[in-house]
């Protein structure tokens, strides 16, 4: 994998506050959130499976505990949070492969998982960056795979609670709408962009979105399973 040299947002928004994001995830309902985004993806033994801004390796690390029939990389730019998702790793005794890079530079072989999941990870991106990585994720996708997309909301209302509001004073989160997102998919070719689900936490809105990669009219049995 190649070097991450670019500027990035970490996990928690700034070095400092790493060692608060997983207890900053537990407080809002991370695990729970995780887990509907996994079953929204559907996986299958044998399948490969990448995580696009895996962090500190929250969901990365509970796919493979859930599914150990499933190959599971895990990239990210940051990596002392990379390190922190080693240790939770080692610590769950799950195998995970987690690589240094960025979502809108994929250095994988084109068609080669199955899904791409991504939690709470779209707001960090700036507008051409979301362009740039769902077009990457649409290469290193194989036909039929698709992609799953977990994140805060552009849009909140006053009952969201002030928690909320602190959050969506970040110019990332206020563009970070569905609509864009959906829009972007789109754009990028992706077959039918939903909105699958929305919840509220105290942090404000979270919204779970797929969309899958077009088939191809010929199959290939050197696919694997979709």
């Amino acid at each position: 994998m190649a070097k991450a040299q670019r500027t990035y947002i970490p996990a928690a928004g700034h070095d400092w506050l790493l060692p608060f994001y997983d207890p900053f995830v537990k407080l809002m309902g991370g695990e729970s959130a995780h887990r509907q985004l996994i079953d929204q993806a559907q996986l299958q033994p044998g399948q490969r499976i990448l995580e696009i801004g895996c962090g500190t390796g929250n969901l990365t690390v509970l796919v493979k505990t859930l599914y150990p029939a499933v190959e599971v990389v895990g990239l990210d730019p940051d990596p002392k949070a990379l390190d922190r998702a080693r240790r939770k790793a080692e610590r769950q005794r799950v195998s995970v492969q987690l690589d240094r890079g960025f979502a809108d530079e994929l250095h994988y072989t084109a068609e080669s998982y199955n899904r791409v999941l991504s939690a709470f990870m779209f707001h960090h991106l700036k507008q051409d960056e979301k362009k740039q990585t769902l077009h990457e994720v649409r290469r290193v996708l194989r036909p039929g795979g698709s992609l799953h997309v977990l994140d805060f909301g552009g849009a909140h209302e006053r009952s969201d609670g002030f928690l909320a509001h602190l959050l969506h004073r970040s110019e990332h989160v206020r563009d970070n709408s569905g609509e864009t997102i959906l829009a972007l998919m789109r754009e990028a070719g992706f077959a039918d962009p939903t909105e699958v689900a929305h919840q509220r936490t105290i942090f404000g809105r979270i919204f779970y979105y797929g969309a899958s990669q077009p088939r191809r009219s010929e199959t290939s049995g050197s696919l694997g399973t979709a």
